[in-house]
């Protein structure tokens, strides 16, 4: 396992560190080869509600790829599918975790700092953070998956802006355009991000992760009748925590739930 991305947990939260400050977190092959299984080992664990992601002390969240790796990864168009295979499976894996996501981003967030960021559920940034994503400048073009996460989160005329200019622009502005899903001030984004992950683990786990599974769902095509979206919302009633949690609200008491 690199030394160069890391899992931390203390329950009911877990935190992937991106730990190579020295290139102020630069996304190497070997990071997106680590993160399927960090995700897979704090999905596994019971204690864990909610999953973080953040750049620990390196002063950036990710400042892109490592480009001192790109004459290898991209010598042939073979190694260049190989390297992107192994980006997306590690984005795909943080985007289907059952469990949320949360992205705490200070300093640089810049191409596959992005990349990383929308496949999480949610974003928190500090004041004075700085995004782009720049294959433009680079003659090449954004992943289909990529693509398709910043369409989901702000529309196709802030996509085609950021991704046709490859600016940087900085977190107020990404906020506007819900790049981003919470603004802090300066250096507060990770303390932030965890009190917004005990919110969400205090509530039911079934419920969270249910909630998750129907948003996938209707941003895939179900509709209203979709007969997985009804089967989804009637288990709701036969689910243990629903059992407690009405009895809980009628009794003034906090619910005990079974996650």
């Amino acid at each position: 396992m690199t030394q160069s991305i890391r899992l931390e947990t203390n329950a009911p939260l877990a935190e992937i560190i991106l730990n190579k400050p020295e290139k102020r977190n630069a996304l190497s092959l070997d990071m997106w080869a680590a993160i399927p299984d960090l995700i897979a080992q704090a999905t596994k664990n019971p204690d864990v509600k909610t999953i973080l992601i953040h750049g620990g002390d390196a002063g950036a969240f990710a400042a892109g790829a490592d480009i001192s790796e790109f004459e290898v990864t991209y010598a042939t168009a073979q190694s260049a599918k190989a390297s992107g295979d192994t980006i997306a499976a590690a984005l795909n894996a943080v985007e289907a975790c059952p469990k949320p996501t949360i992205a705490a981003i200070e300093g640089a967030c810049v191409g596959g700092g992005v990349s990383l960021a929308m496949a999480c559920d949610l974003r928190v940034a500090s004041e004075g953070s700085k995004f782009g994503v720049t294959p433009g400048k680079l003659g090449l073009v954004y992943p289909a998956g990529d693509t398709r996460r910043l369409l989901s989160a702000i529309g196709p005329g802030a996509t085609k802006d950021i991704l046709f200019t490859g600016r940087i622009f900085m977190a107020d502005e990404a906020k506007t355009m819900r790049l981003i899903d919470r603004l802090t001030p300066k250096g507060e984004a990770l303390t932030e991000a965890r009190a917004f992950a005990e919110q969400i683990s205090a509530i039911s786990q079934w419920s969270t992760r249910a909630t998750k599974k129907m948003i996938a769902g209707l941003q895939s095509g179900w509709t209203d009748t979709t007969p997985e979206a009804n089967a989804l919302f009637i288990e709701g009633f036969a689910n243990e925590d629903f059992k407690d949690g009405y009895k809980a609200f009628l009794e003034k008491r906090p619910a005990k739930f079974t996650l």
